[in-house]
């Protein structure tokens, strides 16, 4: 299988959207690994104060890229083989931090007490790269802990350009700390070619991203992408060496539950002789629901089940 690099360069993203109708910068065999470059969400305003911190070509893609919202994503990469009703397994190999700051912000109508936080502001943590550290301008450390917030196939054609912020069907913006390297994600397909992009860097997170953003920095990062005609997943589910991971996506956080804890008995079910009753009552004493985001429009919750249980 063949390993492929898309350099970070605005000709090789988009800036705040998904449409189907995007040509595909690069098309691979199913099996390839990708390695890309991303820069972070933002816009002019949460750039650092000192530009010579700023790689060239952020500021270079900010300039010639139409603007659709909020995120950086590289892509589209068309897999062959991938059809309509097939999933797109997409198997997470690296996420390293590139950048040596990131930023984080209060914004207006944003986040999870936007009433409470009216005093505005962006701060630029700096990035310790050779300890992995994330340092806040008060001195706290944070270990760095990165994974992308925006993993995606294109939407249906039928839904035109698909602005960034809200993650659906298609993946998107679910901004899931569980999606670092060593975990598989699994996308349902909606167009030939599934037409994958990654972007939105986090350096690190925490469940809930309350205040709207987390550590947004620029990430590198390697995926496996297979074409799989074997399954028929018609929402977001992920898995690593320990856990099933089902992913649910809805404004209503209750919702979201549902939604999470159905698909884990569907994949339980599907992965053992349980009865839909039988898996049912393993999640409520085996699965863990953890909320993933609130401030993406559609809230995340993510159930998380140890493989030892099936």
């Amino acid at each position: 299988m063949a390993n492929h690099e898309i350099p970070a360069t605005y000709d090789n993203m988009v800036w705040g959207y998904f449409d189907a109708a995007t040509p595909p910068i690069l098309r691979v065999a199913s099996g390839d690994t990708v390695r890309l470059h991303s820069f972070p969400a933002g816009s002019q305003a949460t750039l650092h104060p000192d530009r010579s911190r700023v790689p060239p070509a952020y500021l270079e893609a900010m300039e010639k890229l139409e603007r659709g919202g909020p995120h950086f994503v590289t892509g589209p990469v068309y897999v062959d083989g991938a059809m309509p009703g097939d999933v797109l397994q997409i198997d997470i190999l690296e996420s390293v931090v590139n950048m040596d700051h990131g930023h984080m912000s209060i914004m207006p109508n944003l986040g999870t007490a936007p009433d409470v936080f009216t005093d505005y502001e962006t701060i630029h943590p700096d990035v310790d790269l050779a300890r992995g550290m994330m340092v806040m301008p008060w001195g706290t450390e944070i270990p760095l802990d990165p994974f992308f917030g925006v993993i995606a196939v294109a939407p249906p054609a039928s839904w035109g350009r698909h602005p960034s912020p809200v993650p659906r069907a298609f993946g998107g913006n679910m901004d899931n700390k569980e999606l670092r390297p060593g975990t598989t994600l699994y996308l349902p397909v909606f167009n030939e070619g599934a037409l994958f992009t990654a972007g939105d860097g986090h350096g690190v997170q925490g469940d809930g991203e309350v205040c709207v953003t987390a550590l947004e920095t620029g990430l590198t990062g390697s995926f496996r992408l297979t074409v799989r005609k074997d399954l028929a997943y018609k929402k977001p589910f992920a898995e690593n060496a320990e856990h099933l991971i089902s992913i649910g996506l809805n404004e209503d956080l209750d919702d979201a539950a549902r939604e999470a804890v159905l698909e884990m008995v569907d994949r339980i079910c599907e992965r053992t002789s349980l009865t839909p009753n039988q898996a049912y009552m393993l999640c409520s004493v085996a699965a863990d629901l953890r909320v993933t985001q609130l401030v993406d429009g559609n809230k995340g919750i993510h159930a998380m089940l140890a493989k030892k249980y099936l």
